[in-house]
């Protein structure tokens, strides 16, 4: 990891206790809501979920937040305490598994497109090539090699304050085509490659995006 440079924020808030003071306290539905296994609630969400981000941490936790995305209800959940993440073809950085070998505690949140609500889960992980499971995951005849197995540990819906406010699901607040950021373009500029262009780098995201999605 790079050095970390000196801190440009001067008051940082360093106790609970002062976090509070300024920000209150929960209130009884909050403090309620967790649940630490997948009800029939949280297995009709994940059975309608095509999109999920996973959150994990190194062993000198330094952080990391994926997206995973399928047909609804890739994620397949096993029992009340038990789901699996099937692995799809990538970049290979497997950033969240490296993680989950030192590191096994994960987070998960779960969003349905047009549901501004999301289902959040924690718990514990690990990666698992047992064939029985993966083969149930199987898509186009092709079973994921590998997948992140999570043991639950809470539940818990999140309220809909972020995407209620980010006009997530409402097109009229959408960017233009026109205002988008070029994404090919910023990674051809990180990666800094001779002969990588924008243009380059746009017929190779195409590329993967139509020719190795499995």
């Amino acid at each position: 990891m790079t050095q970390e440079k000196q801190n440009v924020f001067r008051e940082v808030v360093s106790t609970e206790a002062e976090l509070r003071e300024w920000m209150g306290e929960s209130s009884e539905v909050v403090k309620r809501k967790v649940i630490t296994h997948l009800d029939e609630h949280c297995m009709q969400y994940i059975a309608k979920a095509p999109f999920l981000i996973v959150a994990t941490a190194d062993r000198d936790g330094y952080c990391d937040a994926s997206p995973r995305g399928d047909a609804p209800g890739f994620v397949h959940v096993i029992d009340e305490h038990h789901l699996v993440i099937p692995e799809r073809p990538g970049n290979r950085r497997m950033d969240s598994m490296r993680n989950i070998l030192t590191n096994p505690q994960i987070g998960l949140i779960f969003i349905i497109p047009g549901l501004e609500e999301t289902l959040r889960i924690n718990g514990r992980a690990f990666v698992i090539r047992d064939a029985d499971i993966l083969e149930k995951m199987a898509v186009q005849g092709k079973v994921p090699a590998i997948g992140i197995g999570v043991r639950v540990q809470e539940c818990f819906v999140h309220c809909a304050k972020a995407f209620k406010r980010s006009g997530l699901w409402t097109p009229e607040k959408w960017l233009a085509k026109e205002e988008l950021p070029s994404m090919a373009k910023a990674l051809a500029d990180h990666v800094k490659m001779p002969g990588m262009t924008e243009e380059e780098m746009a017929r190779s995201l195409e590329e993967a995006y139509t020719k190795r999605l499995y």
